[in-house]
């Protein structure tokens, strides 16, 4: 066969179809340990971060709770050192202890002391003159107010010279606690009583002198506001103890109350405080 022929059948040399090499033999990618790096970085960052989140959280709540702590320390000590008076915080504690007394056409007021009456009972001291009509006919039986709330209490003693009566109630009724020292002026109290027949009454102010002389026995001078039905009440220190029983307020003048102090009532009345 020519050559022309040879060209004209098509009959051409055969070209490989793929130019790409061939693989080496054991050779393997690199791309897997790569990506495998970059997560373990990413995880690595990702737990650090919690750490540090975990670490602000913790440090944040300490932080929270220290400034917390003292403000409490500093609110206290700015207290003691001021001497602040909250009358709020002494009525609170007081109220459930005070009474108004009726004896007879009569009303006054009484208070709960100590923790010493028998199981089931409570003593309750007030004014001699609040009961005096109703004592010097016989009578015995005196009832205490306060609200919705009616306790059924018996004069137990008296003494007329230093206008004191002792009453005893067959209902237990959380006794006050009393000073143990004696006042002095300037003294900041809350007088609390049913004046006009109004119960749960509370007043403030100071005590304005103490009168261990007068002819009567050693008398509590304060100012706090009193009227007629606070007779028996309780007049109470800064530290929720009773410092004297308020009895008269001067006539014809302002700011002039007189109270029996506890200590004498209390001396009275053995046993009881």
């Amino acid at each position: 066969m020519s050559e022309q022929q040879r060209w004209e059948t098509g009959s051409f040399p055969t070209v490989p179809t793929s130019l790409s090499p061939e693989p080496r033999a054991g050779g393997r990618s690199k791309t897997k340990p790569l990506v495998a790096a970059l997560v373990g970085i990413l995880l690595g960052v990702a737990g650090w971060q919690a750490y540090r989140i975990e670490t602000m959280n913790h440090d944040n709540a300490t932080m929270h709770s220290v400034v917390a702590a003292e403000k409490s320390r500093t609110d206290q000590l700015e207290k003691q050192l001021a001497g602040v008076f909250d009358p709020e915080a002494v009525s609170s504690k007081v109220l459930p202890s005070v009474f108004r007394v009726r004896a007879g056409d009569f009303t006054g007021t009484a208070f709960s002391v100590g923790s010493k009456a028998k199981g089931g009972q409570s003593n309750l001291f007030t004014n001699y003159h609040v009961v005096a009509e109703l004592y010097a006919g016989g009578g015995r039986s005196v009832t205490l107010e306060r609200g919705n709330t009616k306790i059924n209490a018996t004069i137990v003693k008296v003494n007329k010279g230093k206008d004191l009566a002792q009453l005893r109630a067959n209902q237990a009724i959380p006794g006050l606690a009393t000073a143990a020292t004696q006042v002095k002026p300037g003294q900041q109290v809350v007088v609390v009583g049913a004046p006009l027949g109004l119960d749960d009454t509370v007043t403030t102010g100071v005590i304005s002198a103490y009168r261990p002389s007068d002819p009567d026995g050693p008398t509590i001078q304060f100012d706090a506001p009193i009227n007629p039905g606070n007779s028996g009440g309780p007049v109470v220190s800064a530290n929720n103890q009773v410092v004297g029983l308020a009895t008269a307020k001067a006539k014809d003048a302002e700011g002039i109350g007189l109270a029996i102090p506890i200590k004498t009532a209390c001396e009275t009345f053995a046993g009881i405080c």
